[in-house]
């Protein structure tokens, strides 16, 4: 021995972390059906063949798990971590028309540790496999000294094509037009500064199965999509109600009217519980409050855009006024 130190001595293993992307080649191949690399999965860079489109626009996205993460490392949910993070990104380009094509994951850890690697890549795979995304790579970085033992940074990144003819196009919004909702799987990954915050203050409030309730994936809205382009129907505007609510996330893409809106009111116990402790008026801004997915249809379009995936209902209509008004529905 030369008695000199090497990369593996100072904490970072890269004959373990090559391993791991041959470990993981079948979780990769579930998300290579319906699509596939152009090239082979592995190499520096990831490329996807756009022929297939006459005039192809592309687009971009990334987002992470936020705060959520805390609470699912601490009660051992790294599958949900794994969709939340496909979720948060999909979502945003499927709002555009889109197809999701490529997502790559960033997860940066103290120390190499396979099977919870796995697991969150399990996870992100169940989620790609359903919407016909590929996982085309990533960067997994050991980090000794800089992200602690118990902590895994997440980021990810979806790239998505459409045909430019078949982009959303939100300046067609028109007053009368409708708004309808559609059903979150609970509070998604926003809000969840002020929600660790209430439970941390709250403890015997809240037992650990309903936390991990709190704690159920982002809701992937891609059925939703597509769906509404096997029925014809092409919505004014799509919007993902993340961090702002349903009035910043809708406001967002309206140029010079509004809308008011009337949702249903929220029945889970443990939901209504966290719900006691925040202000009433800022809990529409920081949780998307049961709807996590919105789109505007003209009016003719209402009965056969809420056959379109599940938990669709009517919330609401484009009005002159600018500016988001919710309140929610009297039983």
């Amino acid at each position: 021995m030369s008695g000199k130190l090497t990369y593996k001595e100072a904490g970072v293993d890269t004959r373990e972390a090559a391993a791991l992307v041959g470990d993981i080649g079948a979780l990769v191949k579930r998300t290579q059906g319906a699509r596939k690399l152009h090239g082979a999965f592995g190499l520096f860079a990831a490329c996807y063949d756009l022929s297939a489109y006459d005039n192809p626009v592309i687009m971009t996205g990334c987002d992470g798990v936020g705060t959520k993460l805390e609470l699912l490392l601490e009660h051992d949910q790294l599958e949900i971590a794994g969709k939340d993070l496909v979720a948060m990104s999909v979502n945003d380009i499927i709002t555009t028309g889109g197809d999701p094509l490529l997502f790559l994951d960033y997860i940066g850890i103290s120390k190499l540790d396979k099977p919870k690697i796995t697991r969150l890549i399990a996870g992100m795979v169940e989620y790609l496999e359903s919407c016909n995304c590929i996982l085309a790579g990533g960067e997994t970085a050991e980090m000794p000294g800089i992200v602690p033992d118990d902590v895994i940074e997440l980021s990810g990144f979806c790239i998505g094509a459409a045909e430019k003819a078949d982009l959303i196009d939100p300046t067609t919004i028109e007053v009368g037009d409708v708004v309808i909702g559609y059903a979150s799987d609970g509070i998604h990954a926003n809000g969840w500064s002020l929600a660790r915050r209430i439970i941390a203050a709250n403890p015997d409030e809240f037992s650990e199965q309903e936390i991990i309730g709190l704690l159920a994936p982002t809701r992937l809205y891609n059925d939703v999509v597509q769906d509404l382009k096997k029925s014809g129907v092409t919505p004014r505007a799509m919007a993902h109600i993340t961090g702002g609510g349903l009035p910043e996330n809708i406001e967002r893409i309206f140029t010079d009217c509004g809308a008011d809106l009337e949702i249903p009111a929220i029945t889970d116990p443990a939901l209504l519980k966290l719900l006691a402790h925040t202000d009433e008026e800022d809990r529409f801004h920081t949780f998307n409050m049961g709807i996590g997915w919105a789109i505007i249809v003209k009016a003719e379009d209402v009965d056969t855009a809420l056959t379109a995936g599940p938990g669709g209902v009517v919330i609401g209509n484009i009005v002159p006024e600018k500016g988001v008004r919710v309140k929610v529905k009297e039983a």
